[in-house]
């Protein structure tokens, strides 16, 4: 199924940009409407890459489907992707209660099928539950991208985080080895599907040490602006009280806790140059660009990740777009110039 194409605005000469793109189940959706809105915009070009779960697959997909037909491939071949997802979520007994659709809540806290396997991931694993390790996901990922097509693109390079299980330290692959066992590691959560062998390797979701990693963008790149495509609140006002809502939020701190020693470190970098002790040159000083709906996922329970309603997903990607959309008119020309987000006030 694809979408009908829409004439792009083009840039005289489109300005390079690297993207880190969040992990977050089916929020990963903002993330598409963030990048169908950039490719349909044409002012900035993306240069790599750096994706974790939901991130990685946006990235590998935009990969594919740019080598097939540049930017409309790209746009047509997210399209296709999030749809198969809602697709194949239809077999699923996590869904929506009768009242949270008669009421208009996208919430799946009180779905028995979620409610039901959440009891079972607290007293058995993946390994009980599916010993045979079928994996409707990873055959989706399987048949919905070339990976022989994504290894052999050179105009965007990937990089895709997973955590190692032995050590706890993270694995970035990188464009000319990906696989689809790859970008399956890099979402693998341990309570719901079994740990992702890879050379004998057992790997988790990458998001426990990068959701997403930001430094292969510039240590592997030579693009100084870095845009970061945010779906996990990094602060909340509410103190959590229920259980689910405590769990909900230790989750968000776990997941949120690399990418802000990260951003710590290039604050910190970036102080460093601008007060004259390092010399700008043997550092790279970053421009950094942020693109978020914060206010919008705070109003969205931890259980939205979950649902894959087509309606659902649509609605993210709108919120995606236009986000991306007050971002491209208030802060494009920035691209190149300054950061449009001081990293400084995010951690006082």
């Amino acid at each position: 199924m694809t979408a009908p194409r829409k004439p792009r605005r083009r840039a005289a000469k489109p300005r390079p940009v690297n993207l880190a793109l969040q992990g977050g189940g089916a929020h990963g959706a903002f993330t598409w409407g963030v990048l169908d809105r950039l490719l349909e915009d044409g002012q900035l070009q993306v240069s790599a890459m750096s994706g974790t779960s939901a991130g990685a697959m946006n990235a590998v997909v935009l990969a594919d489907g740019y080598m097939r037909d540049g930017a409309d491939g790209a746009r047509e071949h997210l399209r296709d992707f999030w749809y198969e997802i809602s697709i194949q979520a239809q077999a699923s007994p996590v869904r929506r209660t009768p009242f949270d659709m008669m009421t208009g809540s996208w919430a799946m806290d009180a779905s028995p099928g979620l409610l039901w396997f959440d009891l079972l991931s607290r007293i058995a694993s993946p390994y009980d539950l599916n010993p045979l390790n079928i994996n409707p996901l990873l055959n989706l990922i399987e048949r919905m991208i070339d990976f022989e097509r994504v290894r052999a693109c050179t105009a965007i390079k990937l990089f895709v985080t997973a955590t190692n299980v032995h050590t706890g330290r993270p694995r970035i692959f990188e464009t000319e080895e990906l696989t689809a066992d790859m970008v399956m590691a890099s979402a693998c959560l341990p309570h719901l599907f079994q740990a992702v062998e890879i050379d004998g390797v057992p790997y988790w979701d990458g998001g426990y040490m990068g959701n997403p990693a930001l430094y292969p963008l510039f240590y592997l790149t030579e693009i100084e602006d870095l845009m970061l495509v945010q779906v996990n609140p990094i602060e909340r006002r509410e103190t959590p009280r229920t259980a689910r809502e405590i769990v909900d939020r230790v989750n968000e701190i776990t997941f949120n806790a690399a990418l802000m020693k990260e951003l710590r470190s290039i604050e910190f970098v970036t102080r460093l140059i601008d007060e004259g002790k390092l010399e700008w040159g043997h550092y790279k000083r970053l421009r950094l660009h942020r693109i978020d709906a914060d206010d919008a996922f705070k109003e969205l329970s931890a259980s939205t990740k979950f649902n894959a309603e087509w309606d659902f997903l649509t609605h993210l990607r709108d919120l995606g777009r236009d986000a991306a959309s007050q971002w491209l008119k208030a802060h494009a020309s920035d691209v190149g110039k300054r950061s449009s987000v001081d990293i400084r006030a995010m951690f006082d």
